[in-house]
């Protein structure tokens, strides 16, 4: 069940304040945190019926292009930092895909230093797209629920780091209404066809049964 190749998802990660060297001469403002970490399943949706998970391998940003990534606030409106002039850093390490911000530059980054620094902003998002052959798929039951996971495979482009206004669990809403509408259309889909061919199968057996007449 692929999504839409190089449609535009947003995901949701922490910020944290990198505390200044007292030895420093000049007082820095910079901030990190992660993108995307590898190998950590989470689920994006559930319900009675199934549960839609994600995870991020690690040589999913091997080929990315992050030739100028920015850092925004919502992904919209000013300009924090980015790659180009050398105040944000994008790459991936051991554990994901790691960001570091330098926000001294303008007095709107200097703001939103201190709100990350004194804990009112605390999440970080970005924009990335994945091309049709950069995810894959796998459906297990548990229980009476089926399983569905997706794992990033290739990341076509990084469009921006965010730090976003939102509590953890209404970021986790935003990442289900990008990502997680299509892929319940098409599990829904799917069963809906699943049943259609046991309705099929089943008429077929009862009109073998009766002799091969045509009950209806």
């Amino acid at each position: 069940m692929p999504m839409k190749p190089n449609e535009r998802e947003y995901r949701n990660f922490t910020l944290s304040v990198i505390e200044n060297d007292q030895e420093q001469e000049t007082e820095s403002r910079t901030v990190n945190g992660y993108a995307s970490t590898f190998n950590e399943p989470y689920t994006l949706f559930e319900d009675e019926d199934m549960v839609i998970r994600e995870q991020v391998a690690p040589e999913a940003f091997n080929d990315a292009d992050m030739s100028d990534v920015i850092m925004q606030y919502d992904h919209e409106g000013r300009v924090f930092a980015r790659m180009s002039n050398g105040t944000l850093t994008v790459e991936p390490d051991e554990h994901g895909l790691a960001v570091r911000a330098e926000l001294g530059g303008t007095e709107l980054g200097r703001q939103l230093y201190e709100e990350i620094r004194g804990g009112y902003t605390t999440k970080m998002s970005f924009g990335f797209s994945v091309p049709d052959d950069g995810e894959t798929w796998e459906q297990v039951a548990e229980g009476t629920r089926t399983i569905h996971t997706r794992t990033i495979t290739r990341v076509r482009k990084v469009y921006d780091v965010s730090a976003v206004s939102l509590p953890a669990n209404d970021g986790t809403a935003i990442s289900v209404r990008n990502l997680s509408e299509g892929v319940i259309e098409k599990v829904k889909a799917e069963r809906l066809k699943a049943l259609e061919t046991e309705r099929r199968r089943l008429e077929l057996r009862l009109r073998l049964m009766s002799g091969g007449k045509n009950n209806e």
